[in-house]
């Protein structure tokens, strides 16, 4: 009973604290999916799969609506990077590098079905890598038994504390999911601001 009360509380505080950093990403003309907010300034992180126009239109937890740029788009790792013209933004919090265990509870966060802020419960199943689509590069992927549907893509996979630790992608095997590790998104995000000149300062 006890663990099922700690359960309950986790979930609680998980919803609470990743809520307000999520977000619903339509970059298609049907469908949507998730992003989250990376940092402060109004950058928006999701998945590449997600947004397949130039203008996808970002809808914040509190109901604004804004049209993005898309500043970067590398379908390789299946990440994009979103811009909106808006300031002081509540950024996701990000797990430690390093501190992701096999077998740690973890929550996936999304808007599958159209339900938004819908989460659901599992663990780290594996840490390992896949091979990239066009090269020999080994990306960093962590599996989960967590549920995942469409409209979680480009959402985050939290820890306990509510801190992202990667960004839900795909769907593989039936009953495992795959998350993208934070560490990978982190240097995605480098590279695109470095390219569009932009500070990287802010967060």
């Amino acid at each position: 009973m006890e663990l099922l009360t700690n359960l309950a509380h986790a979930f609680q505080e998980v919803g609470e604290k990743v809520q307000s950093s999520l977000v619903v990403v339509q970059g298609h003309r049907h469908g949507a999916g998730a992003g989250m907010i990376w940092r402060k300034d109004g950058m928006i992180l999701t998945n590449a799969h997600v947004v397949n126009h130039r203008s996808p239109l970002v809808y914040l937890s509190d109901g604004r609506k804004y049209t993005a740029r898309v500043l970067a788009h590398e379908p390789e790792i299946d990440m994009a990077l979103l811009k909106i013209e808006a300031d002081d933004l509540p950024a996701m919090s990000c797990a430690k590098k390093g501190s992701v265990k096999v077998g740690q509870f973890v929550f996936a966060v999304g808007h599958p079905w159209g339900q938004k802020g819908y989460i659901t419960k599992g663990i780290v199943s594996a840490l390992t890598s896949t091979q990239t689509r066009n090269s020999d590069r080994q990306l960093p992927i962590i599996r989960t038994d967590a549920a995942l549907a469409p409209g979680n893509s480009g959402g985050p996979l939290v820890n306990a504390a509510g801190e992202a630790i990667g960004i839900n992608t795909m769907i593989v095997g039936g009953d495992q999911g795959v998350a993208i590790s934070v560490e990978v998104a982190d240097e995605f995000v480098r590279r695109a601001l470095e390219k569009a000149g932009v500070s990287e300062k802010t967060v």
